[in-house]
């Protein structure tokens, strides 16, 4: 749908600034008055990852005035497949810095604010509040629905996307649209997903250069939002496939049984990602064991079965000496179950830990009593055992 622009446009511009949006000048659509909205815009870019790095570019090559980034991850080498706003010089800063550095490269003009602190209920609508719109370049739900919940209560608008291997989504959700016209994410998804069937980027892998496609819907997005031209992605999700190079948009509608945002809660409970236990109950600790624990119990020549519940393509990249794969889904389907004794002492491994936690846990359910988690996963193992092995 149409919407009017979000912003006021901003004082004249300068010679210089002229000079260097001219090509934006020349579009009847955006022309002078279209850049002074931009000039005169605040946008709060949350990641500076994936999604972000393009948004980040794109948008400070547009022109917005002030870009906040939110970010406190630090840059690591297997970000840069994707990542663009980063390079290899970067590696062991925070992404937040280097994102900054590429933005003022690219326009002086901007003026980047920086969020370097994680996202919290505590924090987030302060945040916000600075803030004329919100992008949401995240990869897990838990901060999607405080980011969401957040701009519900702020009145802010927010563009969305989400990328997974060779798919992507994008969106735009705006509680307080005019003529009663907002949405927001959760008429899209209602409830999160288990956690075991929403892997991250991590774990399940994404195709790089999907990150510039999606990202760029979303800038395309912010800088129509904030100008007021052309139809927004309001009410509409678009989904694009780049192995089948098809696009489609989904008409969005209010969900039948909504509820009302009227405070955050506890997004990791909220997601399932932590183990909630009334005043009677206690939770039993998932039996661990760590990677030194793991070498020493190999080197003992101890009688037990190290199981690497992974895919495919993750072990063809690098695997613990000794262990056996199979597969998450076998184990938690059951169909391999069957090859072990219910006594059998067993260490479960995946690349960090969760999905084995998972393993382990409907395994317990089903009756075995000598299943421990590899904490940390493969990846503790290359940090803390052997170094020589590739991590991803």
């Amino acid at each position: 749908m149409r919407l009017p622009p979000l912003v006021e446009p901003s004082s004249e511009l300068s010679k210089n600034e002229i000079s260097r949006y001219s090509r934006h000048l020349l579009i009847p659509d955006v022309g002078l008055q279209g850049q002074r909205y931009l000039k005169n815009s605040k946008v709060l870019i949350i990641g500076a990852g994936g999604l972000g790095s393009p948004v980040l570019l794109y948008l400070a090559a547009a022109g917005v005035g002030t870009i906040g980034i939110a970010d406190f991850d630090i840059v690591d080498e297997s970000n840069l497949q994707r990542q663009i706003i980063h390079g290899h010089s970067n590696i062991g800063q925070p992404k937040v810095e280097s994102a900054k550095a590429s933005i003022k490269e690219i326009n002086p003009y901007v003026n980047v604010q920086l969020h370097g602190e994680r996202l919290e209920t505590t924090n987030v609508k302060d945040i916000f509040s600075a803030y004329d719109l919100i992008v949401d370049g995240t990869d897990n739900f838990a901060t999607r629905y405080l980011v969401n919940d957040a701009c519900v209560l702020t009145g802010k608008p927010y563009v969305w996307g989400s990328i997974f291997r060779f798919e992507g989504q994008a969106s735009v959700f705006w509680e307080a649209a005019p003529d009663n016209a907002g949405l927001n994410y959760r008429d899209l998804y209602p409830e999160p997903p288990p956690p075991e069937l929403a892997p991250s980027c991590s774990e399940g892998g994404v195709f790089g250069i999907l990150c510039a496609s999606i990202g760029s819907i979303m800038a395309t997005e912010a800088i129509k939002l904030i100008t007021g031209i052309g139809e927004s992605l309001l009410g509409r999700l678009a989904v694009y496939d780049a192995l089948e190079m098809n696009y489609r948009f989904i008409p969005l509608r209010r969900a039948p049984e909504r509820v009302v945002i009227t405070e955050l809660v506890d997004y990791q409970e909220f997601c399932g990602m932590t183990n909630v236990a009334s005043e009677n109950d206690t939770v039993e600790p998932i039996p661990a064991i760590n990677a030194c624990e793991l070498k020493a119990l190999q080197e003992s020549g101890a009688d037990f079965q190290l199981i690497d519940v992974r895919e495919t393509e993750e072990r063809n990249i690098v695997y613990i000496a000794g262990s056996t794969h199979i597969p998450q889904r076998l184990l938690i389907s059951g169909e391999a179950l069957s090859q072990f004794k219910k006594d059998a002492p067993i260490v479960l491994h995946c690349k960090m830990g969760k999905r084995s936690e998972t393993v382990l846990m409907e395994m317990q359910n089903r009756g075995f009593t000598n299943v421990k988690n590899l904490t940390g996963g493969i990846i503790s193992w290359i940090n803390d055992i052997d170094q020589s092995l590739p991590s991803y």
